[in-house]
């Protein structure tokens, strides 16, 4: 099979808007952390959210930090986390000073198991984040349910689902607090950043006191606590207000790329990412995961790359690392991630390009 060109697991979506716009922040001088594209990044996010308030910040692993730090976490906190997520979920709890407790996902929909998360609460439970994997929600009803019974916080990390919608709601408004990435691989992008959404004000201030140097917003060097600087600039704003001006638009092409996968994979030993009826995902990643009966994952993605397909494996399961222990048990978390390969999911995917990719697929398993 001849390959049309290397085809790139994710790359961003750039067009002469993004252009425009950076070129205007360059002109207009404003190059560092104040400028108008801050201020209008966030409350268009916060709109497309449809959250009362957003706030930039450095990246979506700075945006959890801040987020944890808004809903109070400190030492001898514990924080409850799936398994099977990127591993910045879990450091972010340890930045906060707090103490990840991990549970398994569910097999229906990938994201943390309720009656899992309901096993782990102990007194010291102060939060729970509930991660929105691969662009496809979480079922958020229970774990609202057991926050608003233990009177514990729910955090959305959404870093991969920008406009994913559960019940109707969009990712980020559900919770007490929602995070994002905009790391260059994202749906939406500013190459590096983040930020947090929430219907809380009093949250939402506080996180603008610590990612600004603690800084008193009343009185200027005057600081009311050991903060960060954890704020995005301008130049990065600006690009990132073009994306959500696009983002309908990004997420039509993926839409339209995941049901393109959906159908030429439907025959195959394998299966796809669920898509719950309660929920409307973005396929960030188009997901696979091997039947047990065919060959390696790795064979797989070894295969797939002679043929000129990136590709990646599921992310570990974090309580396997060593870093965490590498103890427990969590079965569904390591099935997935075992059998599991990401697909190229660029919004900039063209139809030629994805045959080629079901096609290859199709041939190595048949």
């Amino acid at each position: 099979m001849d390959t049309p060109h290397n085809i790139s697991i994710a790359q961003p979506d750039i067009t002469e808007l993004e252009l425009k716009y950076i070129t205007q922040a360059v002109k207009s001088n404003e190059l560092s952390s104040q400028g108008f594209f801050v201020n209008k990044f966030e409350k268009s996010f916060a709109d497309f959210c449809e959250a009362k308030y957003a706030t930039t910040c450095m990246n979506g692993t700075v945006a959890l930090h801040l987020a944890l730090i808004g809903v109070g976490v400190c030492a001898h906190d514990e924080v409850i986390v799936p398994a099977l997520t990127y591993v910045s979920t879990a450091n972010a709890v340890v930045h906060a000073g707090g103490t990840p407790v991990f549970v398994d996902v569910h097999p229906d929909h990938w994201g943390m198991d309720p009656e899992e998360v309901r096993k782990k609460i102990t007194p010291k439970t102060k939060a729970i984040i509930a991660v929105h994997l691969y662009g496809h929600p979480a079922d958020m009803d229970p774990l609202l349910e057991i926050c608003k019974e233990f009177g514990i916080k729910l955090i959305e990390d959404a870093a991969e689902a920008h406009g994913a919608k559960y019940k109707g709601k969009t990712v980020g408004s559900i919770g007490s607090v929602g995070t994002f990435s905009f790391f260059g691989n994202k749906i939406l992008t500013t190459g590096e950043g983040g930020m947090v959404t929430s219907n809380d004000q009093e949250i939402v201030d506080k996180i603008n006191i610590y990612k600004n140097h603690g800084n008193n917003p009343n009185k200027r060097y005057f600081h009311k606590v050991i903060g960060y600087n954890y704020r995005m600039t301008n130049l990065q704003a600006a690009i990132g207000l073009a994306q959500v001006e696009r983002a309908h638009e990004i997420l039509a092409k993926k839409r339209a790329i995941a049901k393109l996968y959906n159908a030429g994979l439907k025959n195959l030993p394998l299966k796809v990412q669920p898509n719950m009826t309660w929920a409307e995902p973005v396929n960030w990643m188009n997901c696979i995961v091997l039947d047990d009966t065919t060959l390696p994952r790795d064979q797989m993605q070894s295969d797939l790359m002679k043929l000129g397909i990136d590709t990646r494996p599921f992310f570990e399961p974090i309580p396997y690392l060593d870093i965490y222990g590498n103890s427990g048990y969590f079965p569904i978390s390591k099935k997935l991630s075992s059998r599991g390969i990401n697909l190229p999911s660029s919004s900039k995917l063209q139809e030629d390009e994805i045959s080629y990719i079901i096609s290859a697929i199709t041939n190595i398993l048949t």
